[in-house]
Formats: C-alpha cells, sequence, structure tokens
C-alpha cells in the first residue's frame, strides 16, 4: 500500500516559511519527499532556511516577498510554479502581533495586523489559485485560537484570525468544483516560536502556561507540522472548510484570557 504521507514529485509553496511554524511545517514537506518554495520578507531568512531545507536533498526555491503587496506575492507564486509546475500544497501563514489593549493601540498598529494576516492570506490565495493543481491541492491556513476565543490585548489578532477563516470557508466553497481542499490549523502555545519565547520569559511562566493546557505541555513545531502533513494527504480527501486546533485542549478553558495573563507576566509591551 502506497504511503499516504510520502510527497514524492509534490511540490509545495509556504508564505511566511522562514521561521517558527511555518518553517517547521516546510521541514516536513521536505523531509517526505516535496519539493519546496517559500517565500518571507527577508532574503537574509529566506535564505537560511533555504539552506536548511536542502539538507533533506530535494529541491528548494525561495522568494524575497511581502503578502501585503499582491504584485510580489504573485511574482513568488509564479517562480514556484515556472520551476516546480502545478502546486499542489499552498500554506499561508505570514502573522504580525503584539499584547496591547485596544486604548493603547493606534490605527496603524490595528491596520498592519489586519494587513499582514488577513489581507496576506488573501492575496496568497487569490494570486495562487491559478498555479494549483485541478484537482487536488490542498491550502492550510495558519490561523490561531484568537479567531473563535476572543482575547483582551488580542483585538487586532482576533479581528485577523477570524477573517482568515471566514475567507478559508468561502474559498473551501467556491473552490470545492475545482477538487481544491481549504483548512484551517489554529496553533495554541507552541516552542520554537517567536511569540512563545515573548509569552514564556521564566520557568514560573511556562509552569502556569503548562497548568492551564488540558494535555499538560505546550506543542512542538512538530505537532503542527504533523497535521500539515495530514491535511495535505489523500487521508484528509473529504476534508474541508475545517479550522482545527493543534493546542492540546488549551482553548477549552478559555486559553485567550491565560495568553494575555502569560503576555503581562513575562513582561510583554501593554502598548504599541
Amino acid at each position: 500500500m502506497p504511503n499516504p504521507f510520502d510527497f514524492t514529485g509534490k511540490s509545495v509553496f509556504v508564505a511566511g516559511g522562514s521561521s517558527g511554524i511555518n518553517l517547521g511545517i516546510a521541514e516536513a514537506f521536505a523531509a517526505a519527499g516535496a519539493s519546496l518554495a517559500i517565500a518571507s520578507r527577508s532574503q537574509e531568512r529566506v535564505d537560511q532556511a533555504c539552506e536548511r531545507l536542502r539538507r533533506h536533498g530535494g529541491k528548494v526555491l525561495g522568494r524575497s516577498a511581502d503578502v501585503r503587496d499582491f504584485a510580489a506575492i504573485s511574482a513568488a507564486l509564479k517562480a514556484a510554479y515556472d520551476v516546480f509546475g502545478e502546486i499542489d500544497v499552498l500554506v499561508s501563514g505570514a502573522a504580525g502581533n503584539f499584547p496591547a489593549p485596544a486604548l493603547g493601540m493606534s490605527a496603524n498598529a490595528f491596520k498592519s495586523v489586519i494587513d499582514i494576516d488577513l489581507l496576506g492570506t488573501f492575496n496568497v490565495l487569490r494570486a495562487g489559485h491559478q498555479y494549483l493543481r485541478k484537482p487536488g491541492a490542498a491550502v492550510i491556513n495558519i490561523s490561531a485560537p484568537q479567531s473563535f476565543n476572543p482575547m483582551p490585548l488580542q483585538v487586532h489578532a482576533c479581528a485577523a484570525k477570524a477573517g482568515v477563516d471566514q475567507v478559508m470557508r468561502v474559498l473551501a466553497m467556491e473552490w470545492g468544483g475545482d477538487g481544491i481542499r481549504v483548512n484551517s490549523i489554529a496553533p495554541g502555545p507552541i516552542e520554537g516560536t517567536e511569540g512563545f519565547r515573548r509569552l514564556s520569559g521564566s520557568a514560573e511562566v511556562r509552569q502556569k502556561m503548562e497548568s492551564r493546557i488540558p494535555l499538560r505541555r505546550v506543542g512542538t513545531l512538530a505537532d503542527c507540522a504533523d497535521l500539515a502533513l495530514f491535511l495535505a494527504s489523500p487521508r484528509a480527501s473529504w476534508i474541508t472548510g475545517a479550522l482545527i486546533p493543534v493546542d492540546g485542549g488549551w482553548s477549552l478553558y478559555g486559553g485567550g484570557l491565560s495568553s494575555a495573563q502569560m503576555a503581562l507576566e513575562a513582561g510583554a509591551a501593554p502598548g504599541r
């Protein structure tokens, strides 16, 4: 029986793929045999990520592109198509965030997160559609518990991620006829990410965080990558329009309030 998680001969494009969860997902697909294209704003970080991905022996392409710039992300997607052909898996994961109360946040600060998360997701998916394999492509958005769990100090991220998931649901309906599946992953506290480093400033903070997670541990990059591999595989061929938390049950207890408390206890700036 063929291995459903063998992506040899498949092409994967990861927007925001130079760090954190997105790089972890890209690396998992590279290890599974896929050809990888990644895009991110910093060319230096893209180059570093590509060097890491090439250790798995497959083809890797990196481009500097800001997801807020439709022309730039379109050019990066076309470059991937020109090299690898039709895109089998499209991951949209670029994001921005910081803890701040609504009254301590400027309109520009709010807009910056909306532009990166929501507009950026639309840009990646809208520009990518023409290059996706039809039928058979899988689109995966990296969402967050903020999309369904209101959190103090997170009005910008809550609004942006809720929008991302509505985009996901609408496109699952509109693109289903093309044989394209569209889903979202909502990670909880994940080690190896910039956000986690900001929130878990001490052993005490980490212990409190873990005590509020039903499975009593924080997540790993592999936890997110494994779910992405599943959603892109034939084993998920009848799953579309789904938002799937990978958070150890953290959001079940209203983890959003905990995240705000953790940010303050870790000394994160409450305003911007």
